[in-house]
């Protein structure tokens, strides 16, 4: 399974995101950011593949100053693994 975390350096800003999404009609929610991202906040959103073009328009659109980037999220026999994505 296949999904992606929109990485912010500011919890306030990540749950705004989540929020705003979810208005929207993305489902999305808030997780932890895995420290392999290197933005150290605490907070990320995760987006179903479905709905990640969508929501990269949505985030591109609300000028977030603290968003860090998008990462790719694969979990395979037990492990997960982090993909930086543009």
């Amino acid at each position: 399974m296949q999904e992606f975390l929109a990485v912010f350096r500011s919890r306030g800003q990540a749950l705004d995101c989540a929020a705003r999404l979810r208005q929207g009609g993305i489902p999305a929610v808030a997780v932890s950011t895995p420290q392999e991202t290197g933005a150290g906040c605490g907070l990320s959103v995760r987006i179903g593949a479905f709905d990640f073009a969508q929501a990269r328009r949505v985030i591109a659109g609300c000028g977030y100053g603290a968003f860090f980037g998008y990462f790719r999220l694969e979990r395979a026999c037990g492990r997960t693994y982090l993909t930086r994505v543009g």
